[in-house]
């Protein structure tokens, strides 16, 4: 039988990091009109340069399937284009437009990023507790195969 004040408590913290993760979503898409995965898209191909889809998606931990969805829509809006190698004319690498640019530098910082500032500042040790506790409580949600790249939303990437 769980410790009634210890379940209760464990149930408020979850539910505050995922109003939060809720709240960073709303916010980035009411400021620049993305979503986080598709900001995460944008900012792959950025620092990658000319990319595959593999490549982004190995970048942002999300399956090629999900990343070519969120390109689809990210070019649909001019963000990217898809341009052939030039050595390779089979390969296709998704690019940056100049308005993918400038989505860019309007985007707010994301919610992941402080969190990789504060979890940088811990020990090894208290690293390994968190992640060791966030894994076991993955496996107790049914989400250890629910496909999520390393950042804060709320929302399904699939979706976008």
């Amino acid at each position: 039988m769980p410790d009634q004040q210890h379940l209760h408590d464990v149930l408020v913290h979850l539910r505050r990091i995922i109003r939060a993760t809720d709240l960073q979503s709303k916010r980035i898409v009411k400021a620049c009109g993305l979503t986080i995965p598709q900001i995460m898209v944008l900012r792959a191909i950025e620092e990658l340069g000319d990319v595959t889809v593999r490549k982004i998606s190995d970048n942002v931990s999300l399956s090629q399937a999900t990343v070519t969805t969120i390109l689809n829509r990210l070019e649909e809006r001019k963000l990217v284009e898809r341009v052939r190698a030039q050595k390779d004319k089979r390969i296709v690498n998704a690019r940056l437009t100049e308005e993918g640019s400038n989505v860019l530098l309007t985007s707010p910082p994301l919610l992941h990023e402080k969190f990789i500032s504060e979890f940088g500042s811990l020990e090894s040790w208290e690293q390994t507790q968190i992640l060791s506790s966030l894994q076991r409580v993955a496996l107790m949600m049914d989400a250890e195969h629910i496909d999520a790249a390393p950042l804060l939303d709320i929302n399904s990437p699939a979706a976008h």
